[in-house]
């Protein structure tokens, strides 16, 4: 059932943005909250064209000004750094229309379900043949394309995990199957609120290990293919050596750092 917009802001100690009380809007349905914002999925233009709408509410532990100075930073930020991967190929969710005073980022719905719950699923209670899944290592293969692609265009993501990756499956499976959970289809990273610009190995190496961290701790059985995304991303990425190297570097320090508490 879809809430109504004030039902959707019944929960909440903010009103909503003035775009999604819009009478040729569809009712705003809240997909998530964290700290920073809010994520709403209506529509754009037209009932019949789904869309993400990001919202960062006034924050009341803030002064106001930096408050407002903060907001509009991050979403110009986050809408410039979409554009960029968008006009130099990495698929991204595109960008439809922003306020940055308002505070919202209007963004394409992506069709399809999170990698974390492709992978989840495709695990299902299995212990052992994982490693011989070659479905599942070409999806991370895939992955590690992208990440790849990403670095190569000057962005660093921030937060890579499998939850801020979608599998958006083929034009043909979205018409026959809702919601289909299979390992075919195009990754698509999202969630670029803290991607920054990057030209630095060392940035791009603390990315792949945030990634890396995040899968294990997410995927701890599939442990054993997560080097197809490594290999996936040497191929995708005439640098990744010298990445790659920081990264043995990243991860000393990060022993050392769970070995001191």
């Amino acid at each position: 059932m879809t809430a109504t917009a004030e039902e959707a802001a019944a929960p909440h100690e903010f009103p909503l943005p003035k775009i999604l009380t819009n009478p040729a809007s569809t009712p705003p349905t809240l997909i998530t909250q964290g700290a920073e914002g809010r994520l709403y999925k209506t529509t754009y233009l037209l009932p019949d064209i789904p869309c993400a709408l990001k919202y960062r509410p006034p924050k009341p532990w803030r002064h106001p000004v930096l408050d407002q100075r903060l907001t509009k930073h991050r979403i110009l930020s986050e809408a410039r750094i979409l554009s960029k991967c968008r006009r130099d190929g990495l698929r991204v969710p595109d960008v439809y229309a922003l306020d940055e005073a308002a505070g919202w980022l209007m963004l394409e719905w992506v069709q399809g379900t999170p990698v974390r719950i492709n992978i989840n699923q495709r695990l299902g209670s299995r212990t052992e043949g994982i490693e011989d899944d070659d479905e599942l290592k070409d999806l991370m293969r895939r992955i590690g394309a992208a990440v790849g692609k990403m670095h190569s265009i000057g962005v660093i993501h921030g937060d890579l995990t499998t939850s801020n990756m979608m599998l958006k499956p083929p034009a043909q499976q979205q018409q026959t199957t809702d919601g289909a959970t299979g390992l075919e289809g195009e990754i698509v990273i999202i969630d670029l609120g803290l991607a920054s610009g990057g030209v630095h190995d060392e940035d791009r190496a603390v990315d792949l290990y945030v990634l890396e961290r995040a899968f294990g701790s997410t995927h701890p059985r599939a442990e054993c293919i997560f080097g197809e995304v490594l290999d996936a991303y040497r191929q995708s990425y005439k640098q990744a050596g010298v990445a790659l190297k920081k990264l043995e570097d990243v991860r000393m320090r990060g022993r050392k750092r769970s070995m001191l508490g």
